[in-house]
């Protein structure tokens, strides 16, 4: 990276920190655009330039995960089918307790999950993440239905994502739940590969 663009990734994880810590602290609809930039010591216009929307600065610490179910898909030994390379990917998450499985509990990261998931506009783009991760994910798909499929894998993580944050949430320790988590991500995969009709539904 050139000596201008590390300062335009400073200046932009700075107005993301700072914004963070204001709406942990205050409440996200509590604290207005114009206190961030003022925090952070850049003009409202400047800020708008880094950061269109205000969840922007919340959503932009998981941005990077955008499209990476269809780079997994992508990325994998030609042997290994979609569904056996996002099943691998989503285990090998829990183990690392990466935070985008919901499993992890070091008390910045749940309090981060409190913010996005108790914020509805927050957790409004989540949903839309979802809904492009998908779109992304079917054309890595290809084959038959595959926007079907990337659709119901997009759905399971999810479910699986927000069920282990809400363990968490009730008191529970990463490594007491990763049994349960591993075995619903075994469970969820395998209803996605042989259907719900296999398993009595």
């Amino acid at each position: 990276m050139s000596l201008r663009d590390r300062k335009k990734e400073r200046t932009r994880q700075l107005l993301s920190d700072t914004a963070i810590a204001m709406f942990l602290a205050e409440g996200f609809d509590q604290v207005a655009v114009a206190d961030i930039a003022a925090a952070a010591e850049v003009s409202k216009p400047t800020l708008f330039r880094y950061f269109p929307a205000k969840e922007d600065l919340v959503l932009h610490r998981i941005a990077d995960h955008q499209g990476e179910h269809a780079r997994v898909v992508a990325a994998r030994d030609p042997r290994e089918t979609p569904l056996r390379a996002l099943h691998r990917h989503f285990r090998e998450g829990l183990e690392a307790r990466d935070p985008v499985t919901g499993l992890c509990d070091l008390p910045a990261v749940l309090a981060f999950h409190r913010l996005v998931f108790g914020t509805p506009s927050l957790a409004a783009r989540v949903v839309e993440y979802g809904t492009t991760d998908a779109a992304l994910l079917a054309d890595a798909l290809g084959g038959p239905a595959p926007r079907l499929v990337a659709a119901q894998v997009i759905a399971v993580v999810q479910v699986l994502a927000l069920d282990n944050a809400s363990a968490l949430s009730a008191g529970r320790t990463a490594d007491e739940v990763f049994p349960e988590a591993a075995e619903a991500a075994d469970n969820a995969f395998d209803l996605l590969s042989h259907g719900a009709a296999g398993r009595g539904y």
